[in-house]
């Protein structure tokens, strides 16, 4: 899979199956968008493509008011192209002047001069242009590539959505998330220098960078990390550390079982996989400490159940 940014003409790529998208999550929604374009596609002998955009059009319009993003644009590439059925992605920057371009505008310089569209798969509720004024009939019309609309997939009776994994993830339900993404939720990101307080603490934490200032789920988490040195269980803390911060700014800090390896500067990959409480606020570092103890054991507690349940 190969990633484009900027205009497409540059490249010299051939015309193209189509989908467009910000795919956010990339859940199971998406991935059956997905598996019908690479089959429509391969039936045309066409190579698979999608346009998506960064940063996500709520993000530019709410500022900050917009929904927590799911995945980074670094984790959404990475997974797509472990799926294996998109030849190329087009990342175009989304900024005033695109979010004001006529709807048949968009259709005439973006998907055929550009992007030489001759087949182009949507959701069934897809709308864009300058005040979401193109749709299915607009698309549908032209003459140039022939559109389809893909129907909802239906998860365990609901609309695969980004909205409900947000909403799952919020809510601590990391079961169901993982039932909507086809996968444990993830956050991918560079180790960093902290405080260390924790080491002063006995839990010395890899400080993972957030690539986005509002995550889509808060608390203490049982976890797994893939790291340099392997897949490792842990506890993570997501969240603002009211005991000892006052600020508003969320940290994602990773106690790693029995390790005592140097992640600094390293990326690593955290896999969530139960909550086990929300942040707290506690009267002094004793009663943190205790929590972590606590908090640790449980974490222990689980991992050594899911072992013996996968072996």
């Amino acid at each position: 899979m190969r990633v484009y940014f900027g205009d497409p003409t540059r490249f010299g790529l051939p015309p193209c199956a189509l989908t467009i998208g910000n795919f956010d999550g990339v859940h199971m929604g998406h991935q059956n968008m997905l598996a019908r374009l690479r089959s429509e596609a391969t039936a045309r002998g066409l190579p698979a493509a999608l346009l998506t955009f960064e940063p996500h059009p709520r993000e530019f319009f709410a500022r900050d008011g917009a929904p927590a993003r799911l995945s980074s644009l670094r984790d959404k590439l990475s997974f797509l192209a472990g799926l294996s059925w998109l030849d190329y992605v087009f990342v175009f920057r989304f900024n005033h002047g695109f979010s004001r371009m006529p709807a048949q505008r968009f259709v005439d310089d973006v998907l055929v001069s550009q992007l030489t569209t001759r087949y182009l798969l949507i959701g069934d509720d897809f709308q864009f242009g300058a005040d979401r004024r193109g749709d299915f009939s607009l698309l549908s019309a032209h003459p140039a590539f022939e559109t389809d609309a893909m129907p909802s997939v239906l998860v365990e009776g609901e609309r695969a959505s980004s909205t409900l994994v947000r909403e799952a993830l919020w809510s601590g339900d990391l079961s169901r998330a993982a039932t909507l993404l086809g996968r444990d939720y993830q956050i991918s990101g560079r180790v960093m220098h902290g405080r260390k307080l924790g080491r002063t603490l006995g839990f010395p934490t890899a400080n993972v960078y957030l690539p986005h200032r509002q995550p889509a789920l808060a608390g203490v988490f049982v976890v797994e990390a893939d790291t340099p040195f392997g897949r490792i269980g842990g506890v993570a803390s997501l969240g603002v550390n009211p005991t000892v911060t006052d600020t508003r700014n969320y940290k994602l800090e990773v106690h790693l079982f029995d390790f005592a390896g140097d992640l600094y500067g390293r990326r690593i990959t955290v896999r969530f996989l139960k909550k086990l409480r929300d942040e707290a606020r506690y009267e002094d570092l004793s009663a943190l400490v205790a929590q972590i103890h606590q908090d640790a054991a449980d974490a222990r507690t689980y991992l050594t159940q899911l072992q013996r349940e996968q072996a």
